[in-house]
């Protein structure tokens, strides 16, 4: 019999459980105060609601065996918003939802063989607002997640980085290369890869300025200052530049550092607008610990209408980065309640319950218990803070 668990996947102990749990609970009395309603997508979907109209790719998904082709979630917002298409399509927009639970994800291991990923999500989406009143929602979204980082008292000890890119952007540069040429220049901006770049056979000029923009990122301001050089008006720099304006000043006095991006993309190709991912450094290396943006396409695909944004957190690399004292405050003391005879098992089960009415949690030692010293001690063993000996 297997004696560990599935690759990718691993046991975890009540402080861990605990841990999870009061940062789920921390995050979503944030989201209750913004207006957001807790909802509980599938765990299980079908494979053409997992896929998101090609936003992600089948070899990310874990398929399941069943007479229709099923698999595991390896995100929330598809099924969230299919359900605000289709149940929930009467209900005012915007709507704004947010959602805790596993998320499942197939990835290669280094020998080459399919492994299960397993994480822990909490996150938010609202959906079908104004698509043209495109930087109020955007504004929120990253001011809602700001209050988080408030709520979890992660700041600058956490040197944590917001980069932002926007899908809109990188496209609108990325139409001034040849159209058989943009999906392979994307691919090489995106990964940060000079050398595949260099290989692509592209003007002169073109090339100096696809490597100036792989290069470019860093201080908000100075960024939009050289698109604006490269793209002239755009209303997506608008929109940036509004967002930025309300959110910028917000994140400095939270420690947070703004960087923009404009070639940044995140693993799954849901977003058309704004993305965001936030990096944090962790004990020993920076931690990943949330990520979104706006897929108005998406919402589209489903039937629905308006725009569809959102950032989900990785519960479990908060909790690796704050710490587990921080992240699962200490239990109340347990008491153990004992006894030195069988005969005495009724009344220290009434005791037991007695105490477990007045709020206490206790225990029960299952057999005698000769003295009340060894109570003690056996109190001590199992790390109660207090024995009760019924002689």
């Amino acid at each position: 019999m297997a004696l560990q668990p599935a690759a990718g996947t691993r046991d975890l102990n009540p402080r861990e459980v605990d841990g999870n749990r009061w940062l789920c609970d921390q995050l979503g009395q944030v989201y209750r105060l913004w207006g957001y309603a807790e909802v509980a997508p599938p765990t299980v979907e079908r494979l053409e609601t997992l896929e998101a109209g090609g936003g992600i790719k089948d070899h990310d998904l874990v398929r399941l065996a069943a007479d229709e082709p099923l698999g595991l979630r390896p995100e929330m917002t598809a099924s969230i918003a299919r359900a605000a298409a289709t149940r929930m399509a009467e209900r005012p927009r915007p709507l704004r939802l947010w959602s805790s639970g596993l998320v499942f994800r197939s990835t290669l291991s280094d020998t080459g063989q399919h492994r299960l990923e397993e994480q822990l999500q909490s996150g938010v989406e609202l959906l079908g607002g104004d698509t043209e009143a495109g930087s109020a929602a955007d504004a929120e979204l990253l001011r809602l997640l700001l209050a988080c980082l408030r709520q979890l008292e992660i700041g600058a000890e956490q040197q944590p980085r917001l980069l932002l890119g926007h899908h809109g952007v990188l496209s609108a540069l990325l139409d001034q290369v040849p159209s058989h040429e943009r999906t392979r220049v994307r691919q090489a901006l995106i990964s940060y890869d000079p050398l595949a770049l260099d290989q692509l056979e592209l003007p002169a000029h073109q090339h100096q300025t696809l490597g100036q923009l792989m290069r470019l990122r860093g201080q908000p301001e100075a960024v939009l200052y050289q698109l604006e050089q490269l793209l002239g008006p755009s209303r997506h720099l608008d929109s940036l530049a509004a967002t930025l304006k309300v959110v910028g000043p917000v994140a400095l006095q939270q420690g947070v550092m703004i960087q923009l991006d404009p070639t940044f993309q995140p693993h799954y190709d849901l977003y058309d607008g704004l993305v965001l991912k936030l990096v944090c450094q962790g004990p020993e290396a920076p931690l990943e610990i949330a990520s979104g943006g706006r897929y108005d396409a998406l919402v589209q695909r489903f039937g629905g209408s308006g725009s569809g944004l959102g950032f989900s957190f990785d519960v479990e690399a908060i909790r690796g980065l704050l710490g587990t004292e921080r992240s699962a405050p200490q239990r109340p003391g347990v008491t153990l309640v004992t006894y030195r005879s069988v005969t005495e098992l009724p009344a220290a089960l009434e005791a037991l319950e007695a105490l477990h009415q007045d709020g206490t949690p206790a225990e029960l030692l299952h057999g005698p218990c000769p003295s009340e010293a060894e109570a003690g001690l056996r109190a001590q063993e199992r790390g109660c803070a207090a024995a009760r000996w019924l002689d």
